[in-house]
């Protein structure tokens, strides 16, 4: 990676993903782009341009201005938002995804593109869920997701672009807000348990689903994009997971620091409905064989640390 341009860069993986590379790449060699302006303290400094990815002209003029070889695809609508807009969520979800491939293609750029625990459905395995599987999600998000998984293989056989995935689980930042996802309660309670000491959680209590800390998903992606690609077997997408809970397990770790801390569960169907649809825990043997993923933080690490950078934010607000 040379030059790398990452769409949905003030997203919730984006923000964290562009101030990373920009420090180990230089910040004039990674190009955000997004739909939205950034907010005052993104990132380091560096180039940003407004972007709709359905804009495929627009696209492909970045590409080609700035001479990127890699792309972060990152733009998309997440699963609860998708579920409102379907129509919306196809068209910045898949059309946007075939801009990129196809921008892809014309200039020889690497592309990593990141599926979800979402691209399952409820007649998946919910335990141990295989690399290899039967994948019929219910959710427009997951159908998103498991057709972009296929056409980026697509493209990878055709065209030889250089694809390459991750099935995230929910994930977990100190740094951007919650973004419309299924698994938000699990950043929202944070904040909740520093400001108010209690938290109305929209999942029921032993929803179980696996989860991951924002650094370790950012190491897992930038660990893939830097394997040889003679290892990989698999591209698009390995399973991943750091750590797998439910509400409840949150909420007593959370305790074990702040001991009057409180929660009750207020169920959005919706939600709850999305959530329930996805495995409980995914088998990354596959990921952990083919490019040594190994996550850093575990259910008590990942508390400690997020108590601690939220409660700086609080703070400062």
């Amino acid at each position: 990676m040379k030059k790398i341009l990452i769409t949905g860069a003030t997203g919730q993986i984006g923000s964290e993903l562009t101030r990373v590379l920009r420090q180990s790449y230089g910040a004039d060699n990674v190009i955000a782009a997004s739909n939205r302006k950034p907010s005052a303290d993104f990132a380091e400094p560096g180039p940003f341009y407004l972007l709709d990815v359905r804009a495929g002209d627009r696209l492909d003029h970045l590409v080609a201005e700035h001479r990127c070889d890699t792309i972060f695809h990152l733009a998309a609508l997440l699963s609860a938002v998708a579920e409102t807009r379907p129509q919306e969520a196809w068209d910045i979800n898949m059309n946007g995804l075939l801009n990129v491939l196809e921008t892809a293609r014309k200039h020889r750029c690497a592309i990593f593109f990141p599926s979800s625990i979402g691209a399952f459905g409820p007649g998946t395995p919910s335990i141990d869920t295989p690399q290899d599987t039967l994948q019929r999600p219910t959710t427009i998000y997951g159908i998103t997701k498991v057709s972009g998984e296929l056409l980026c293989d697509y493209y990878y056989r055709h065209f030889g672009v250089d694809t390459r995935g991750l099935r995230y689980p929910g994930l977990i930042s100190s740094e951007a807000p919650p973004g419309g996802g299924s698994t938000d309660y699990a950043v929202e309670i944070f904040y909740a348990a520093l400001a108010a000491r209690h938290y109305d959680c929209f999942l029921s209590a032993d929803t179980q689903l696996d989860m991951m800390y924002m650094p370790d998903a950012i190491d897992a992606a930038l660990k893939l994009m830097n394997t040889a690609p003679d290892k990989l077997r698999h591209r698009n997408a390995f399973n991943v997971t750091a750590m797998s809970f439910t509400p409840a397990e949150l909420a007593a770790e959370i305790r074990k620091r702040i001991p009057d801390f409180t929660i009750d569960y207020r169920i959005d169907p919706v939600r709850q409905a999305i959530a329930s649809s996805w495995p409980r825990h995914m088998n990354d043997s596959a990921a952990r064989a083919e490019w040594d993923w190994q996550p850093r933080f575990d259910l008590a690490a990942m508390v400690e640390d997020m108590l601690q950078k939220i409660a700086v934010k609080l703070q400062k607000n």
